[in-house]
């Protein structure tokens, strides 16, 4: 779910127009190949696919520029330590053809964005994710990027976004069980802080980041939010992509303690629950799945109170 100051920036008009002749007139050697886009883009930019084996990733606002760049610098390194196949970088792109940003071309990774329900076996895929967040938090992040002091960064701690979180629950408040929301969000403040050094975080595994191939998970993509941060912010898709027995799973097989757990679900209960009324007057669709993913995080707590 995109947060909601990503909004403040003005997003560019992109089409499969924009995108031909950014690759015909920087990358000539393509520009016979086919381009489309592909619906299931995102929402910080607009993926096109190249040919057969490629695709074309162009930034819809400011906030997303710099990703094809980092990308570059960090993927070739992590790559091959991971278990599951990760975006790979092929050219950078420069402003061009009224287009402000830089842009990527990128290898294209087969698959179908992650659907719980088309899963072979969702424990299987439970521990399977869990293995590439282990697998990524062990890999020295020395260098590597450090989320600024901003409490829209996953990764953080939690305390910055407390004003917001009780701001959006009183406009809420006929919505939900405001003690128990308050409850939740409360315990997960109070959870102990990470102590430990900054560990490699994708920062966003959501469904739409997550791909499979015959029902198994096959890869894992777009990583904006990639940092060196507290592990606490890979442990969303527990409650976004997970449930049941495969959320169980997930938090064992991803070898996580109580204080950790406790402040990822805080993170996974505040970003819908801010985001809610704001997206609720603009656009509604980005907030579909929020009440799901509240009565999940909160169904969690109280299994655990």
């Amino acid at each position: 779910m995109a947060e909601v100051q990503k909004l403040h920036d003005e997003e560019v008009d992109i089409d499969v127009s924009l995108a031909t002749r950014l690759v015909a007139t920087q990358f000539p050697r393509w520009s016979d190949r086919s381009i489309s886009v592909v619906a299931e883009s995102g929402t910080d930019n607009v993926t096109f696919r190249l040919g057969t084996d490629l695709a074309v990733r162009l930034p819809r606002t400011a906030w997303a520029e710099g990703q094809v760049e980092k990308d570059r610098a960090w993927l070739p390194r992590l790559a091959p330590q991971l278990p599951l196949a990760v975006p790979e970088p092929v050219e950078i792109g420069t402003p061009g053809e009224g287009y402000p940003f830089s842009w990527g071309v990128y290898r294209w990774l087969p698959g179908e964005t992650l659907r719980l329900d088309r899963l072979d076996d969702p424990n299987r895929a439970a521990a399977d994710l869990a293995g590439f967040v282990r697998r990524l938090r062990a890999i020295d992040a020395t260098g590597g990027p450090v989320p600024p002091d901003d409490p829209f960064k996953r990764g953080t701690p939690l305390a910055p976004r407390d004003a917001m979180f009780r701001e959006a629950l009183d406009e809420l408040r006929d919505e939900f069980d405001v003690e128990l929301v308050l409850a939740a969000w409360e315990a997960s403040l109070a959870a102990a802080p990470w102590q430990g050094p900054p560990a490699w975080i994708h920062g966003d595994l959501m469904t739409g980041n997550i791909l499979t191939v015959d029902g198994r998970l096959s890869a894992v993509i777009d990583f904006a939010t990639l940092a060196a941060a507290d592990p606490a912010g890979d442990l969303l898709a527990a409650w976004y992509v997970f449930d049941g027995e495969s959320r169980r799973v997930f938090r064992a097989e991803a070898d996580v303690d109580d204080d950790m757990w406790a402040r990822a679900r805080g993170w996974a209960l505040s970003l819908p629950l801010i985001a809610i009324p704001y997206y609720r007057r603009r656009n509604p669709g980005a907030i579909s799945s929020a009440p799901q993913v509240i009565a999940e995080t909160l169904a969690d707590f109280v299994a655990e109170s």
